[in-house]
């Protein structure tokens, strides 16, 4: 039986990544409200970055109703809210 296909998670340079790390970790020191659009995902994360843990690589976002571990290589950007 054949694995279904699941579709790769697009690559991006270094430079790519090294400012959404910069965005990430400038919204972790000054507790900023940020929008994360996560690969894989249909919804956006929204909510405040309150742990960054080099370990597992993941990001904890705190929302509205929970805690989002989100792993670091999933973030496609990173926003600020409009409102």
């Amino acid at each position: 039986m054949a694995k279904a296909k699941v579709p790769k998670r697009p690559t991006r340079d270094e430079f790519v990544l090294e400012e959404i790390g910069n965005q990430i970790t400038e919204a972790y020191y000054e507790k900023s409200d940020i929008v994360l659009t996560i690969w894989g995902r249909e919804e956006k994360v929204r909510g405040q970055i309150v742990l960054l843990d080099p370990r597992t690589g993941k990001v904890h976002v705190q929302t509205s109703h929970e805690t989002a571990k989100v792993p670091f290589m999933d973030i496609m950007s990173v926003d600020y809210p409009r409102d």
